[in-house]
């Protein structure tokens, strides 16, 4: 709980940021609450607040978040055997199935698999949710990257991956290498999901 608790928090907070990055992308408060409630993932978030800031198109921008929202559809499969829920449980374990949560989930021991998925899940929606609101809120006012909100995602994701790098090293450093080359030569985002592909040797060989 304590783990679930601090990660969500942590990460919730990043929440700030998107509200106002979406204000600033022409969103209204409402507009980036609402996108907040009903998308919440992160990635897809910010992709479709660049890509509509940027002029893009709204097909583009949803094209991108859908892209970068297809992971929490594979992590569905992995929890699906672990956390059995039914009626409207579901739904609502489907909208809290992000990073945080499966991270959790997966790599406590099972007889708390389900506490440290709902604990985080519903701790990142709320909190999230709530900063959300103060970053659209207070756009004009906040810079995100002066307070070190624009770092806590990756801050919080190093804390919880580090103790199982002894055991993962080849695919964490084969991820890094391919999201590097990604960078320059693809849109943002896109590179989480290529750095994704350094499991794939390691499945091969199970």
């Amino acid at each position: 709980m304590r783990r679930s608790l601090s990660l969500g928090v942590a990460v919730g907070l990043y929440g700030a940021s998107f509200g106002a990055a979406a204000v600033v992308a022409g969103f209204s408060v409402v507009q980036a609450c609402a996108v907040s409630l009903l998308v919440f993932t992160g990635a897809s978030q910010f992709a479709l607040v660049s890509v509509l800031g940027a002029g893009g198109s709204v097909a583009a921008g949803v094209a991108s978040a859908v892209l970068l929202g297809g992971r929490n559809g594979l992590y569905a499969v992995i929890l699906k055997e672990r956390i059995p829920v039914r009626g409207w449980r579901r739904a609502v374990a489907a909208q809290i199935t992000i990073d945080e949560s499966t991270a959790i989930a997966t790599t406590s021991p099972p007889a708390w698999t389900h506490v440290g998925f709902w604990w985080t899940g519903l701790t990142v929606y709320v909190v999230w949710n709530l900063s959300t609101l103060v970053g659209a809120a207070s756009a004009s006012a906040v810079d995100p990257a002066a307070v070190g909100l624009d770092g806590a995602v990756g801050a919080a994701f190093l804390g919880l991956l580090w103790p199982r790098l002894r055991e993962a090293w080849p695919v964490a450093l084969g991820g890094a290498v391919l999201a590097l080359v990604a960078v320059p030569l693809t849109p943002p985002g896109i590179p989480v999901l290529v750095a994704g592909l350094a499991v794939l040797p390691a499945l091969v060989r199970r």
